[in-house]
C-alpha cells in the first residue's frame, strides 16, 4: 500500500464516521431525505462564502454554508407547517430551488474559479493526497484529514454533551419539552452540526457520497440492533468498512473511488436487510414459517381436545385422517405433527395421536382465546372441523388469525 493509498482511504474513513454519527439521530427521526436537501442546498452558501472571502480553503466557507443548511431546514419546516404539503413535497420544493442558485451563481460569476458542480456532485478522492496542510514549511498531511477530523470532533462534542436531551427529544419530542429540553433548539443545533458536516466532505467526497454516508451505515445498523449506543458506533463502523472496502473495489475495477464507496453502503444495506437477526427479511419470513405451523399445530390440538372422549375418537384422531379432515398433504401432515410433538403437545401410538397434558393445557389456552373466554370445553363447530391448509400447501394457516411478524 502507498502513502497516496493510505491517505485516502484515511480521509474516507474519517468522513465516513463524521457522517454516520449525526446521521444516526437523523435516521431515528425519519429525516433522512434532509440529508439530501442540505447535502445540495448548502451550495449557495458555499458560493457566497466564496465571494466574501475570495479563499476555498477559508473556514468561513463552512460557516456560510452550514448557515445555509440550516436556513434549508427552516424553509423546509415552514412550508411543511402550513399543511398544504407534506414534508417530502417541501423537501422537494426547497432545496432544488437553492441548490439551483448556487448552480446559477458558480456559471455566472465564478467561471474561471475551481469550484465546479461537477466536482461538488460526484467529488474525487484521488485528488486528496495532494490537497497537503502546510504550516511554516511542514507538511502536516492531507488537508482533508484535519477538515473532517475537526467535523468529527465537533459532532463527537455536541452529541456527547447534550446526549440524554437528544435521545430523549428523539425518542420523545412531548415528553422532552414537557421537561424544559427545548427540543427546537436541540433540533437546529443537530442540523447545524449536519450542515457543517457535509459541507467539510464536499470538497472531498462530493455530495452524492455524503448522502450515501449520511444514510446508508446507520440505516443498516438500525437493523442490527434496539440500542442507541450500539446503533451509534455500528454505523460509524459500516461506514467505515464500506469506505476501505469501495476504494479497494474501485482500485480493482477502475472505476470511480466515492461511487464504489457508495456502492459498497448499498450493499450493507442490503445485507442488514436482508440478514438482521431480528428484523430482516430472512428472519421475519422465518419467523412468519414458525407461527404458521405452530398455528397448524394449534388447530391440530383444537380438533383432537374436540373428539377426545367421544364415540369418535378412534377415526377422528388417527394420523392418516388428518390428510382428508383437513385436507393436507401427507408431507404438511406430517410437519404439523412434528411441530406438536417438538413442543410435547402429542403423543403417537399405535397410528393414533394422543393429547399429552401440556397439549390439552394449550388447547383450552387456544379455545379461551377464539371464544372470547367461554367454556373450554364448548364445542368449538367449523374452528375445529374447518379446512384449514398448512404453508406447504400454499395457503397459510394464519390467514384466520393475526400474528406478528
Amino acid at each position: 500500500m502507498t502513502a497516496a493509498q493510505f491517505d485516502i482511504q484515511l480521509v474516507a474513513v474519517i468522513t465516513a464516521a463524521a457522517c454516520a454519527l449525526p446521521g444516526s439521530f437523523l435516521i431515528l427521526r425519519k429525516m433522512g431525505m434532509m440529508t439530501d436537501a442540505i447535502s445540495h442546498a448548502i451550495l449557495p452558501g458555499i458560493v457566497v462564502g466564496f465571494f466574501l472571502t475570495e479563499d476555498l480553503s477559508s473556514p468561513l466557507l463552512i460557516v456560510a454554508a452550514a448557515a445555509t443548511g440550516v436556513v434549508t431546514v427552516f424553509l423546509v419546516e415552514i412550508v411543511r407547517d402550513t399543511r398544504l404539503v407534506k414534508e417530502d413535497a417541501a423537501i422537494g420544493l426547497v432545496f432544488p430551488a437553492l441548490f439551483s442558485i448556487g448552480v446559477v451563481l458558480i456559471s455566472r460569476y465564478a467561471g474561471g474559479v475551481h469550484l465546479d458542480e461537477d466536482v461538488v456532485l460526484l467529488g474525487e478522492l484521488a485528488f486528496a493526497p495532494f490537497d497537503r496542510l502546510t504550516i511554516g514549511g511542514v507538511d502536516l498531511g492531507p488537508r482533508g484529514v484535519y477538515v473532517s477530523g475537526s467535523v468529527l470532533a465537533l459532532g463527537a462534542a455536541f452529541i456527547g454533551a447534550f446526549y440524554k436531551e437528544l435521545k430523549c427529544a428523539t425518542f420523545d419530542p412531548a415528553l422532552a419539552a414537557a421537561l424544559g429540553l427545548v427540543p427546537g433548539v436541540l433540533h437546529y443545533g443537530l442540523m447545524s452540526v449536519v450542515s457543517m458536516t457535509a459541507v467539510a466532505a464536499f470538497d472531498v467526497v462530493g455530495s452524492i457520497l455524503v448522502i450515501a454516508l449520511f444514510v446508508g451505515p446507520p440505516a443498516a445498523a438500525y437493523l442490527l440492533t434496539d440500542r442507541l449506543p450500539v446503533m451509534i458506533a455500528g454505523s460509524m463502523g459500516i461506514g467505515a468498512l464500506c469506505a476501505i472496502a469501495g476504494y479497494w473495489v474501485a482500485h480493482a475495477l477502475d472505476v470511480s473511488i466515492a461511487g464504489s464507496m457508495a456502492g459498497c453502503v448499498g450493499l450493507a444495506f442490503a445485507l442488514s436487510f436482508l440478514f438482521a437477526p431480528e428484523r430482516g427479511v430472512v428472519a421475519r419470513w422465518r419467523r412468519r414459517r414458525r407461527q404458521q405451523w405452530e398455528f397448524a399445530a394449534q388447530m391440530l390440538l383444537v380438533h383432537l381436545f374436540h373428539h377426545e372422549g367421544t364415540v369418535d375418537e378412534a377415526v377422528e384422531n388417527r394420523s392418516k385422517h388428518l390428510q382428508e379432515h383437513f385436507g393436507w398433504t401427507a408431507n404438511a401432515a406430517e410437519q404439523t405433527m412434528n411441530a406438536a410433538r417438538t413442543r410435547d403437545w402429542i403423543s403417537l401410538q399405535n397410528d393414533r395421536l394422543h393429547l399429552t397434558h401440556s397439549g390439552r393445557s394449550e388447547a383450552r389456552r387456544v379455545l379461551r382465546r377464539g371464544t372470547g373466554g367461554a367454556r373450554a370445553e364448548a364445542p368449538v363447530g367449523s374452528m375445529a372441523h374447518a379446512s384449514l391448509r398448512t404453508p406447504s400447501d400454499g395457503a397459510r394457516p394464519d390467514e384466520v388469525q393475526h400474528t406478528t411478524s
